[in-house]
């Protein structure tokens, strides 16, 4: 599975942009402000239909603009999770964003029904530079970006998820609506209780599996970027762990009342990213992390995300590195560079600054590598 074509049309600085790539890699060189990380998350935006660095598709519309459009080819095979296909097959994905109006997702010029169809048929993992905030901020971050490798990986985790915000947001609402009110429906909750604990409970549920199965090769990951200097760990913390949750849920409806919004439940979760063990106590990578371990360990994340996906899909996802040689010292440079000798990844992209340093570094790699300058 590759990205043959990408055509886009006002999406954020493109006015009009083609590109061709080759199924290897493919490195877009070009000025800081020239657009460079643009086109990386417009590869991420068609495989995801939405942005990887902005939280509301109207900001990806180009300024003075009405709509953006998002057209590429695909080519699937028969790995990919369409049994219909024996052979390789193109498949063109079109994404388009009117100002006021509802994104529109079509495969070969035919709407989805739901948005989810889309989600997972086109893995992709991204390193950025911004990654450590995943350390070093909140827990949101987090459990965004385990919420998106499931989602990606497990298309009945991604309808609970979906239907557990739904819900949630009709919760909060009507505790808005007491609150104004000064009056409490018991039974009226109930009907959102029952189905935001139950699906609370298949998150929470799938979110411990997971965090169980993806350890192992995160830990060998970390290990191999860090010539296995110290221990790692991801620890999952939930209120839903606890045998009396739903008890305690119940308990907590007047303090969400009075706060108008649910104050407990797996939308509050967390993972606790640790450092160290085995012959001394584990502790927080954020406090005691230097800044070379929390990259390492980010990388490792999504390398093992890589895998993980590579593994439930059987197709290699595409891999975007934005800025990743400015980033990273000598060494873990050239941990990356020999995986790709090693023909480890897919296809690539790559975002630098300085041509000539990716073209030295690239040297030695054994594939076709193709460059793609922005900003001329």
């Amino acid at each position: 599975m590759y990205l043959e074509k990408l055509s886009l049309t006002n999406f954020k600085n493109y006015e009009d942009g083609r590109y061709v790539f080759g199924r290897q890699i493919n490195v877009i060189v070009g000025p800081n402000g020239s657009g460079k990380t643009n086109l990386l998350d417009a590869v991420y935006f068609l495989a995801l239909s939405k942005s990887a660095f902005q939280n509301q598709d109207a900001f990806s519309i180009l300024h003075g603009a009405d709509y953006f459009i998002i057209d590429g080819i695909f080519e699937e095979n028969e790995h990919s999770g369409h049994p219909n296909r024996v052979n390789p097959d193109r498949v063109q994905i079109t994404i388009s964003l009117q100002r006021g109006q509802r994104k529109v997702i079509m495969a070969d010029k035919k709407p989805y029904e739901r948005i989810s169809e889309h989600i997972g048929r086109f893995p992709v993992v991204l390193i950025a530079p911004n990654d450590t905030d995943l350390v070093r901020e909140h827990s949101e971050d987090r459990r965004h970006f385990f919420d998106g490798v499931l989602s990606q990986l497990d298309p009945n985790y991604l309808r609970d998820f979906l239907m557990y915000q739904q819900v949630l947001k009709q919760r909060n609402s009507l505790l808005k609506l007491f609150a104004e009110r000064n009056q409490v429906d018991n039974d009226m909750l109930d009907t959102y209780d029952v189905p935001l604990l139950d699906l609370g409970q298949k998150i929470h549920d799938r979110r411990k599996q997971f965090v169980e199965e993806f350890l192992p090769g995160f830990r060998e990951h970390y290990a191999y970027l860090s010539n296995e200097s110290e221990m790692v760990n991801i620890v999952y913390e939930s209120e839903v762990s606890d045998p009396n949750f739903a008890e305690e849920f119940r308990h907590f409806r007047r303090r969400d009342t009075i706060l108008q919004r649910t104050t407990m439940g797996v939308h509050k979760d967390d993972y606790s990213f640790l450092i160290g063990g085995v012959y001394g106590e584990a502790v927080p990578l954020k406090k005691f992390g230097s800044q070379g371990q929390q990259k390492t360990f980010v990388i490792a994340l999504k390398l093992a995300q890589f895998d993980t996906l590579e593994a439930e899909k059987g197709v290699k996802p595409i891999l975007l590195l934005d800025d990743i040689f400015d980033k990273l010292d000598d060494r873990r440079i050239s941990k990356l560079i020999q995986q790709m000798e090693e023909g480890a990844f897919g296809q690539l992209f790559i975002t630098d600054a300085r041509p000539e340093r990716t073209r030295e570094l690239l040297s030695s790699v054994k594939a076709d590598v193709r460059f793609y300058e922005t900003g001329v």
